[in-house]
């Protein structure tokens, strides 16, 4: 595990630089229940209510890095002008989400604010933007954006390790701890907003990656998505991170996590389940993780364009002359188009080195194709900048001095601002556009192209206006929204033969064919815009909290270890005074005991019972009210020789096929004359497995085979044990046993052998004697002890038990579970025991009945 040097409590004491100077809160568009110097304590309760707000107010708070604003300084420098970034994609969610719905946003902005001004900056935009901005110190800022985001998880997580320092640079601790900070200070101005019973909180991006924790710590029952626009590295890559574990955990605090692609989810997924141990499974169409209780979705819905705002800016361009322009410029040439963020990953080089190719391998569009390259302006503080420029200066002269003649160059790089008026005309004539990115969170350029080429009613310069609409896309298969482009030739960039080839049969195929590739393009890009993407976020998100107020919630944990365990409002701890009264007050009485993660923690070296729990066993046993059982998948013979000393107690071994009442009795078997045979079927397909897995074994059980991988790979263990368990339901469909998959093993048994048949007998049994249990406590803590919990209300239909019996079902550990009870540990369990065998010997002998005892 990996080790943290920061703790939240730290961070909430003061660990992280201030904010100088006094400031004037601005006015709550709403507020949280309690004082506003609880809100300022990090420390403060958790606010939650029982039941939602009577006050209805559908608003969602959306948090990202920045605001969805533009600010730009007076030209007298006294104030700031600020307005809509039409272009921003928090903006242009909106139009997904209900008309009536208020929205909210915090975040930080582009330039810096003097700190004299942020007070009547915070007042202004929340008046007439709704936007909360969050101002950064600047050594904060610095260490957070260029430092943590931009140095290490930018890298990372498009697969790009820190070999060497000038590679991103090895860990800082000191970036890390401002990353916390700035997420905190986040934190802090949406608690100034949140009505936390009401609102919903929308998070974007690997910038506030911890946030969720924040925000889940003050707020248990807050309703909280979030969603990552870049890409999700594999557990081999993201497992290199020191604070690995950390960052899932925050996430984790989440009620659904968004992804723009499968891939990604599925490497989320996977490192949950190396490095947590957790298990997805698919419910009803979606995925879903279990966590202490709550049930995670994960939503996978790759981001659209905003088609209102793209046509309104073609209605722009198509008033100018710079299509003319352009149409001039190139008239008689083929344009193929890119546009890419100057950084490492686009692969804007191995676009160039494939458009060599392309000219030396086909020689006939020499003179007559052209790349159009245009380089958008830097974000932040990239890595290698400067060289990568270099090297596309280099390679563009080379290939231009090659193949480059008078009016005609293959390469034309532009490497300026360029308005998106300005490339609306670009897309416009270009008869190709191609992305190689070598890892790319989505990229919608390809989706823009393909609306621009759609055209306009009404278009006066659109070249494909009034005539069929055409486009084609080369697509690297190493970005975001290639998997939805089924119609675009994808490349690996990395392999310039076949990408320059693949440009040629771009430009070369017959206008039919584009015009089916663009129809097919267009249909799924019009439908599944930026409104679709919105829409259906926020609907899985109200699914996904749809319970909150119905489960009882509570945090535990520090740091980052810190989650909300949810539970069925019944369930709740078991209280020894209660129990040892219910105890006190029995004639008689049902004990049934797991072993295993029971009365014996699951982590033991050691198996056999400690000689404090033969002791209370004994003690339990001796008193003529009692019938106890030791419930337990393990072998008889184990379990005879370690519990010898307890002459009295029944034993239930290999859950339940062998049954044994007391020492001086025989083994009953749950099925008379049942057959093995089966077995000879089992062992070979189950070796067969094993020796293909390592870290796998069988254990041989008298009535059951189990196979266990606990100790192998997680993820091909799981593969594995799904194929198991697939081949052996087909070879066994004839044969009366039962296939189940457990946790970390897959076990072939008897149908009809299970805990809840065992409880079931010995209630029976109890009655058939005269002794309808009127106490009933039965203890367990995995899955085949549920089987026991589930079948009371069974058992008083049939009149096994009294009318009105004290039934006590306890699991171990806070988890969900049918058992109305729980009991945190083995320990607990022990001590709970202890306190009813004492109750028993603080009575008098004639009460308890000593002397009929044999």
């Amino acid at each position: 595990m990996s080790q943290s040097y920061i703790n939240l409590l730290d961070l909430a004491s003061g660990n992280f630089p201030t904010m100088e100077g006094k400031r004037r809160r601005f006015p709550r568009v709403n507020t949280a229940p309690g004082n506003l110097s609880d809100l300022d304590d990090d420390q403060a309760r958790s606010v939650s209510s029982d039941q939602p707000s009577s006050i209805a107010s559908d608003r969602v708070i959306i948090v990202a890095n920045q605001l969805p604003v533009k600010a730009k300084r007076r030209e007298d420098n006294k104030g700031w002008t600020f307005s809509w970034n039409e272009d921003s994609l928090l903006l242009q969610l909106k139009d997904g989400l209900p008309e009536d719905m208020e929205v909210l946003y915090v975040g930080s902005l582009k330039v810096s604010v003097d700190p004299k001004e942020q007070d009547d900056v915070s007042q202004v935009l929340l008046e007439r933007f709704k936007c909360v901005p969050t101002f950064l110190p600047p050594d904060i800022l610095s260490k957070f954006y260029d430092g943590f985001c931009k140095r290490h998880l930018w890298p990372l997580f498009h697969y790009m390790l820190p070999f060497s320092a000038d590679q991103g640079g090895r860990f800082d601790r000191s970036l890390w701890e401002a990353y916390i900070s700035a997420n905190k200070l986040f934190f802090q101005k949406v608690v100034e907003l949140i009505n936390p019973d009401e609102d919903y909180i929308w998070i974007h991006d690997y910038h506030l990656m911890v946030l969720p924790t924040f925000l889940r710590r003050r707020f248990n029952r807050v309703r909280m998505g979030f969603f990552l626009h870049s890409p999700f590295p594999s557990s081999e890559i993201y497992r290199t991170l020191p604070v690995r574990e950390e960052i899932l955990k925050a996430l984790l605090n989440a009620d659904i996590i968004g992804f723009h692609t499968f891939d990604y989810a599925r490497h989320f997924l996977t490192c949950c389940s190396r490095m947590l141990g957790l298990v997805y499974q698919s419910k009803r169409g979606y995925l879903g993780l279990e966590y202490y209780g709550r049930n995670i979705r994960i939503k996978i819905m790759p981001v659209g364009v905003h088609m209102g705002w793209i046509e309104s800016v073609m209605k722009v361009a198509d008033d100018e002359s710079r299509v003319r322009e352009l149409t001039q410029q190139f008239e008689g040439k083929t344009m193929l188009l890119g546009i890419d963020d100057m950084d490492i990953f686009k692969g804007i080089n191995l676009k160039i080195l494939a458009m060599e190719q392309m000219l030396k391998q086909h020689p006939n569009w020499q003179g007559k194709a052209v790349l159009v390259q245009i380089l958008n302006p830097v974000r932040g503080k990239g890595i290698d900048l400067e060289e990568i420029r270099a090297e596309i200066q280099e390679s563009c002269r080379r290939i231009n001095a090659e193949f480059g003649q008078p009016g005609y160059e293959p390469i034309i790089i532009i490497d300026r601002p360029v308005s998106i008026n300005e490339k609306i005309c670009y897309y416009n004539i270009a008869e190709c556009v191609v992305v190689t990115a070598v890892r790319d969170g989505m990229n919608l350029t390809p989706y823009e192209y393909v609306v621009c080429r759609q055209g306009i009613s009404g278009s006066k310069s659109c070249s494909n206006f009034g005539g069929p609409k055409k486009s084609m896309l080369v697509v690297s298969e190493f970005i975001g929204c290639s998997p939805s482009l089924s119609g675009a030739i994808r490349v690996n960039p990395w392999n310039v033969e076949t990408t320059g080839e693949a440009l040629n049969v771009a430009i070369s195929v017959l206008d039919s064919e584009k015009e089916l590739r663009h129809e097919k393009h267009y249909r799924y890009v019009s439908t599944h815009d930026v409104a679709y993407w919105s829409r259906s976020f926020l609907q899985d998100m109200q699914r996904a909290c749809a319970d909150h107020f119905k489960r009882r919630c509570w945090g535990i944990g520090f740091g980052f270890g810190f989650r909300v365990v949810a539970l069925d409002p019944n369930f709740r701890k078991l209280s020894i005074d209660a129990i040892v009264s219910a105890y006190r007050g029995a004639q008689n009485r049902a004990i049934l005991l797991d072993y295993d993660g029971t009365v014996m923690p699951q982590n033991s070296i050691d198996k056999s019972p400690s000689q404090k729990v033969i002791s209370i066993m004994n003690t339990l046993c001796v008193d003529p009210k009692n019938t106890v059982f030791i419930v337990t998948g393990r072998g008889r013979e184990c379990l005879s020789k370690w519990f010898s000393p307890c002459q009295r107690m029944g034993i239930a071994a290999e859950h339940g096929y062998f049954l044994r009442w007391s020492q001086n009795q025989e083994w009953e078997t749950c099925l008379q004359g049942f057959e093995f045979g089966w077995m000879k079927t089992v062992e070979p397909v189950m070796q067969l497995y094993t020796e293909a897995t390592d870290g796998s074994s069988i254990e041989r059980k008298e009535s059951a085979l189990v196979w266990q991988y606990r100790d192998a790979d997680p993820g091909f263990g799981s593969s594995q044990a799904k194929e198991m368990l697939d081949h052996l339901e087909s070879v066994l469909a004839n044969e009366p046993v039962a296939v189940k998959n457990g946790q970390f093993i897959v076990e072939v048994k008897p149908q009809g052998v299970s805990k809840g048949h065992v409880a079931e007998k010995i209630f029976s049994s109890m009655a058939e004697n005269g002794k309808h249990a009127d106490f009933v406590l039965c203890i367990g803590d995995d899955r085949s002890d549920e089987d026991m919990f589930e079948i009371f209300g069974n058992s008083m239909q049939k009149k096994v038990l009294s009318p009105n019996p004290s039934v006590f079902a306890c699991t171990v550990g806070q988890k969900p579970s049918k058992a109305t009870y729980y009991l945190d540990d083995t320990a607990e369990v022990t001590n709970m025991l202890e306190s009813l065998s004492e109750a028993f010997e603080s009575l008098p002998p004639t009460e308890e009945g000593y002397e009929s005892s044999p």
